[in-house]
């Protein structure tokens, strides 16, 4: 039995505009004891999908299980199972750590002292902290609480959307390294992210845009598929760079990453050389040009191009 088993999910929302499909016939499965990947973008479908399969939300279309429990008819059982971390920070802010926690042990019938080997890691860092309101906790410490909170009843199937949104980057290396922690528990874990960095650290991956799958797989099986030679170039006038490179007659695809473009080719026998004797007769006088190996956000870009 998959932890996840979702088949041609659709929904939409009625705005002043009409229609807005913000799921758009999804089917994917995730095994037990994976973590599974929802990457994309703002407004991509992430969080509609994430509040479907926590029973938040009822689809239009098409059908969907958790755990072998169906969203709909055992939407009780699927809550007493799943762990939701959504993300907005959406604990009591007036009460303090302590009190957050307990409160959402009750609900469980559970206790901080029943599952603590579960949250002993996370829990310690909280302890100076406990009688702290919610709501005066920075941002890495909002969302530790929050994971703690999502933990308390040990379920089956964890939840997090866009958990490191906001957060410094050596909270976001904290978060990633309970999760594996947890991982190691047992746990089935679907996080959704829009940082492509963080695809790297999942089993497997789904890239989503516009409430459409555009590819799923492992992170290295998605980059092995790129198909292309991938150059990195960089001049001092990066801004006419980009100009130039988009204005060269072989130019398939020219984005800005960083320090550097990344750029692909129509043609596979233009090579380095071609590109920065281009260059240098476009002004560029010292053009570095070199081949890299595709990651995430290059296959992201090339997957929406193609569709």
């Amino acid at each position: 039995m998959k932890a996840v088993n979702v088949e041609n999910i659709v929904l939409s929302y009625e705005n002043k505009k009409g229609k807005t499909i913000a799921v758009d016939d999804v089917s994917f499965e995730v095994e037990k004891g994976e973590v599974f990947g929802l990457i994309g973008p703002d407004g991509s479908g992430k969080t509609s999908l994430f509040r479907i399969l926590t029973t938040l939300l009822i689809p239009d279309s098409g059908k969907a299980n958790v755990c072998g429990f169906e969203i709909v008819k055992d939407y009780k059982k699927i809550r007493q199972i799943t762990g939701y971390m959504p993300g907005r920070f959406s604990l009591y802010q007036d009460l303090s750590v302590e009190e957050n926690l307990e409160f959402f042990a009750t609900i469980f019938n559970s206790s901080i002292k029943e599952n603590y080997g579960l949250v002993e890691d996370i829990y310690k860092q909280l302890v100076p902290f406990k009688k702290r309101r919610a709501g005066k906790l920075s941002g890495g410490m909002k969302q530790k609480l929050a994971l703690c909170c999502a933990l308390i009843h040990k379920p089956q199937i964890l939840f997090l959307d866009e958990p490191t949104t906001g957060v410094d980057p050596v909270s976001r290396k904290e978060f990633w390294d309970m999760l594996a922690r947890l991982k190691n528990e047992g746990i089935t874990i679907l996080v959704s992210t829009p940082y492509m960095d963080e695809a790297k650290l999942c089993d497997r991956i789904a890239l989503i845009q516009n409430g459409k799958i555009l590819n799923i797989n492992t992170p290295e099986k998605i980059n092995s598929e790129f198909g292309k030679k991938l150059f990195a170039v960089h001049s001092e006038d990066m801004y006419k760079l980009l100009s130039d490179l988009r204005a060269f007659t072989y130019t398939e695809t020219c984005f800005g990453f960083g320090e550097n473009h990344h750029l692909t080719l129509k043609d596979d026998s233009v090579g380095v050389e071609d590109i920065k004797i281009y260059l240098q007769n476009a002004g560029h006088k010292e053009p570095v040009v070199k081949i890299i190996e595709p990651g995430i956000e290059d296959s992201f870009m090339q997957l929406m191009k193609s569709n």
